[in-house]
């Protein structure tokens, strides 16, 4: 009989009731309806637990099984074929070919001793060389291979520690730092074979991290190469041939190489000071990625969706991969250079820089640039540098139009008048007397005394006088010949200010935007006094780069906008004329100011032109071109001894009623600072020749 738990709480409930003992409880219903309700929710309960494994099992058994798949299986990412790099008329710049790598995936259960074995052979006969050695895995090759007199191995590198050293020493990495400080070349030499170093090279490449991944131990290797390793694979255990990797080829070579970019090897991978960023977009250490040029700046359309394996293991533990997703090839970008144009403006200044380097008047000059781009668009054309190197030899440097920059000298005039007009020192008809200057007993003047000069006439015949006689008005100033200007400190900085903020909307002393990784800034000079102020308004004091001056000059040719220039055009899916996207020209701001002030700036470039101030050879083109010249005065300090040199540049548009193009020179340390300076090297060997290329295909 079951006794019932409640019994006692309802003796005490009748427990004063004179009817206790006449009241007759039926204990046994009273159990038996509590015991049904306790039955009734235990078999709910369990009701419910069955439902919820009939679901598992039935309804969502596939999603649990690929769960149990995904987290059991091994993956492996592969780098699909990059984009490729074509030029404005679709002429292909950048190629990717296909390219066979050796790989490694270590087979399951396999000793390091059994590595080592394997790396000596594969050194051996595919003719594996250590040439990237650093001095770490010097040191490692060390401590793999030091075996005391018994034979045994010390990897830690104990036996190069005292006994008081191994005690004091608690932090391994103080020890390990230790270790290595006193492993030395010789210690190496003494203890490794050429043929040890060669395979150990192969054999830090097998364990590289993370372990269960594949390993690129050759890339692009040689045909004979893979079909030796294909005819015997089973001698090399772990090692196979990946058919669907890729390289670049360059069928113009060297043109535009160093603005279109490099990417690294799969032995080099992410970059170390990049792989959070990297890790964080989904790339393993082991990618290959841009580096530089174009090929960073847009590594994001040129890198594809990679391809994934599933890796299975055969019974003798070696690795199988399984394709289950192909992946994508990344997408094709479109260039807005003229790659023939290009080509043919770097064989003009290769062989200007070549021939007139340092010959008698230009000992110093060594390197030009020059850009040719749309004033509306912002679209580069062509841009190029030479440098000829001290053995003689010569470098292209394209990429110097926007890593270098130079004083400029008078191709900043158009800035300054344009600030003069607008800023109300000067009217379009107001005139200053050009002759020489004396202040504070310093003589300063322009190349000749030009007499009368108003706007136009002083940027057509570049007149100093002209801009140091505005800015100083402009700073609050007067001139008085033999006296000091008295410009106040306050009111130099003031001026100063005000100078750089109406340069910069044209673009000088400003990053302009272009689309490539490390556009200079240029230097800014931070001593502030009144001939500061003077040498800034004729450009003589910050520093511009080419591309900078391309800004400045497209801004005055188009009407006052600030076009960000650029060098991508659009990407699009291979093998398809699709845009997935489009680098659309971008004004970035708009000139400020009275615009008709800028049209007698345009007229004062165009009078150089025609009167013959801004290169013979232009003007007789009879292309409508306007133009500016420039040059700047630089010192250097060789030996405790002052040289003194002149950079050149000049800048420009055409035609002037409607421009299509604007140019660029730059030609720093071109020529000696003396009486019998020579002529402008832009104005009469570079900018005709580059300008006929142009307009033959571009008229």
């Amino acid at each position: 009989m079951i006794r019932n738990p409640f019994r006692d709480l309802d003796h005490k409930k009748l427990r004063r009731s004179s009817d206790v003992l006449q009241t007759q409880n039926d204990y046994y219903k009273i159990v038996n309806r509590r015991i049904l309700i306790f039955s009734m929710i235990v078999i709910l309960l369990f009701s419910t637990i069955t439902i919820r494994l009939v679901f598992i099992q039935v309804r969502d058994h596939e999603d649990y099984t690929t769960k149990l798949v995904n987290y059991s299986s091994q993956q492996q990412r592969f780098q699909t074929p990059r984009g490729e790099i074509y030029d404005r008329n679709g002429k292909l710049v950048v190629k990717t070919a296909s390219a066979h790598n050796i790989t490694y995936f270590p087979p399951k259960d396999v000793t390091s001793n059994e590595k080592w074995e394997l790396a000596q052979k594969f050194a051996k006969q595919f003719h594996i060389k250590h040439e990237t050695f650093t001095k770490s895995d010097m040191q490692d090759l060390y401590l793999f291979l030091y075996r005391d007199e018994n034979g045994n191995a010390d990897r830690t590198g104990n036996h190069l520690l005292s006994d008081e050293e191994l005690a004091t020493l608690t932090k391994a990495s103080d020890k390990d730092k230790l270790v290595r400080s006193r492993i030395t070349e010789k210690m190496v030499d003494e203890i490794a074979s050429e043929e040890d170093k060669n395979a150990f090279s192969v054999y830090l490449l097998m364990n590289q991290s993370p372990s269960n991944s594949i390993k690129v131990i050759v890339e692009d290797a040689s045909n004979e190469d893979v079909a030796y390793l294909m005819e015997h694979k089973d001698e090399y255990r772990g090692f196979d041939v990946d058919f669907g990797s890729w390289k670049r080829e360059y069928p113009y070579k060297d043109t535009l190489r160093d603005v279109l970019g490099s990417v690294t090897t799969t032995k080099q991978g992410v970059p170390s000071e990049e792989r959070e960023y990297y890790e964080a977009l989904g790339y393993s250490l082991t990618d290959r990625v841009g580096s530089s040029g174009l090929e960073k700046q847009y590594e994001q359309l040129l890198s594809g969706t990679p391809k994934v394996s599933e890796v299975t293991f055969e019974k003798d533990g070696t690795a199988v991969l399984n394709e289950i997703s192909a992946g994508k090839k990344g997408y094709n970008l479109h260039l807005t250079v003229d790659i023939e144009l290009q080509k043919k403006v770097d064989d003009i200044m290769t062989s200007i820089v070549k021939q007139y380097a340092g010959t008698s008047g230009r000992e110093a000059f060594n390197q030009a640039f020059v850009l040719l781009m749309n004033p509306n668009t912002g679209e580069i054309y062509a841009l190029s540098g030479a440098v000829k190197n001290k053995d003689g030899s010569m470098t292209k440097f394209a990429s110097g139009t926007y890593l270098n920059n130079y004083q400029v000298g008078s191709v900043a005039k158009g800035a300054t008048v344009y600030m003069i007009l607008n800023e109300g020192v000067q009217t379009v008809t107001s005139t200053e007397y050009d002759t020489t200057m004396n202040i504070a007993g310093e003589e300063k003047s322009s190349f000749m005394n030009l007499g009368v000069v108003d706007a136009v006439r002083a940027l057509e015949v570049s007149s100093n006088v002209y801009m140091w006689k505005s800015i100083i008005k402009l700073a609050g100033g007067t001139y008085v010949s033999g006296q000091p200007l008295n410009i106040s400190n306050e009111a130099t900085a003031k001026t100063l200010t005000k100078m750089r903020q109406y340069y910069s909307m044209f673009g000088l002393g400003t990053k302009t935007g272009l689309d490539v990784p490390n556009e200079a800034l240029g230097i800014i000079g931070y001593t502030q006094t009144a001939g500061n102020l003077l040498d800034y308004s004729i450009g003589q004091y910050d520093t511009y780069s080419p591309i900078q001056l391309g800004q400045f000059v497209s801004t005055i040719a188009n009407g006052g906008k600030k076009v960000q220039p650029k060098l991508v055009n659009t990407a699009s899916k291979v093998n398809s004329n699709y845009t997935i996207y489009e680098n659309k020209t971008k004004v970035l701001s708009q000139l400020s100011g009275n615009l008709d002030y800028l049209k007698t700036v345009q007229q004062g470039f165009r009078a150089c032109i025609t009167g013959n101030h801004c290169g013979v050879e232009l003007n007789a083109m009879d292309k409508g071109i306007a133009a500016k010249t420039g040059t700047a005065q630089v010192r250097e300090y060789k030996n405790n001894k002052e040289y003194r040199y002149t950079n050149v540049s000049e800048i420009g548009y055409a035609p002037y009623d409607d421009p299509e193009v604007a140019f660029v020179c730059s030609a720093p340390t071109s020529a000696a600072d003396s009486s019998n300076q020579e002529a402008s090297i832009c104005s009469t060997q570079i900018l005709p020749k580059v300008l006929k290329e142009y307009f033959k295909k571009y008229d």
